[in-house]
């Protein structure tokens, strides 16, 4: 038992439980116009990792015969899967909801500038990166100009009517903190983007803040500066037992692009996935079997609970 498993125990008397499955994430793959700082996947130009359309399949048919609600599409860079498009309009033919993940800057690139009115087409949720409000901080971690990109795309968004009230067109941003911090309060945090990006000429529905997790590129950074033991020394004393009711993998069930499934995407990168007592493939997927589960921890699950929570 880990000592976040322990943590749980001493708290509630039992492991971390999931309760339905509301959600299915399916992270169609991990290649990605960029390489952030603070990605725990280690995405980049450099992975060719990429859900099959068969797999595809796979997640369509569990979303038609499990009654699934949302369908949560993720990355990398989700656009840069080829089949990306049928996922996304089949999932929504099924009667689910449709979230896309984006990180804006990949929606400039050649062959993709048509995806924006897709998706307006199609009435998806989008999620947007944007790790801050300021240009200096997003730049830094994505590079020179990605925030002037990110801000271009953003206003294209709202011009088709994305993030504008009575549209229906849900547009929310994602924040990550400059570094090894925790993340302040979300209801701050979303006031001052507002007030930013409003003299920007932008506009958006909601702000999402992720505690950045000790995986991937960013615990490269971590360990590279010598301040891994530090970093999760904090987070540990930041816990907060009353973010346990509203994390993600108690709701949810991700799929990785080869089809294995996993508690949320982060479990993707130690390799944990779901436990021995349930299918671990798509393909054998079944709602009924998946409910009241015991959810696969590992330390880095203390990033979700500390502070305010991860969203």
């Amino acid at each position: 038992m880990n000592s976040f498993d322990e943590k749980i125990r001493e708290i509630s008397g039992d492991v971390l439980r999931a309760k339905e499955v509301a959600i299915l994430q399916v992270n169609i793959g991990y290649a990605c116009n960029m390489s952030c700082k603070h990605c725990h996947l280690s995405a980049g130009p450099d992975r060719h990792e990429l859900m099959s359309r068969e797999i595809m399949e796979d997640v369509l048919r569990a979303v038609r015969q499990q009654g699934i609600k949302t369908v949560d599409i993720t990355g990398g860079a989700p656009e840069l899967n080829p089949h990306m498009m049928y996922l996304a309009a089949g999932a929504r033919a099924s009667g689910a909801h449709v979230v896309i993940r984006t990180n804006l800057t990949v929606l400039l690139e050649p062959g993709m500038e048509d995806l924006p009115e897709f998706y307006r087409e199609q009435g998806f949720e989008v999620v947007a990166s944007l790790p801050h409000f300021l240009g200096a901080s997003v730049d830094r971690v994505r590079g020179e100009g990605t925030f002037e990109k990110s801000l271009r795309v953003l206003r294209r968004f709202n011009g088709l009517g994305y993030g504008k009230e009575g549209t229906g067109l849900i547009l929310n941003l994602v924040y990550n903190p400059p570094g090894a911090l925790i993340s302040g309060s979300q209801a701050e945090l979303e006031k001052r983007y507002r007030e930013e990006l409003a003299v920007r000429g932008v506009s958006f529905n909601r702000l999402f803040t992720f505690t950045n997790m000790a995986l991937g590129r960013f615990q490269e950074f971590l360990v590279r500066s010598r301040g891994l033991e530090d970093y999760m020394a904090a987070i540990r004393k930041a816990f907060n037992p009353a973010t346990l009711d509203g994390l993600m993998c108690r709701h949810l069930l991700s799929v990785r692009w080869d089809g294995t499934l996993f508690d949320c995407d982060f479990n993707q990168v130690p390799g944990l996935p779901v436990g021995a007592s349930c299918p671990r493939h798509i393909s054998s997927f079944r709602s009924d079997e998946f409910a009241g589960r015991r959810i696969v921890t590992g330390d880095h699950c203390f990033v979700c609970t500390a502070g305010a929570g991860t969203s």
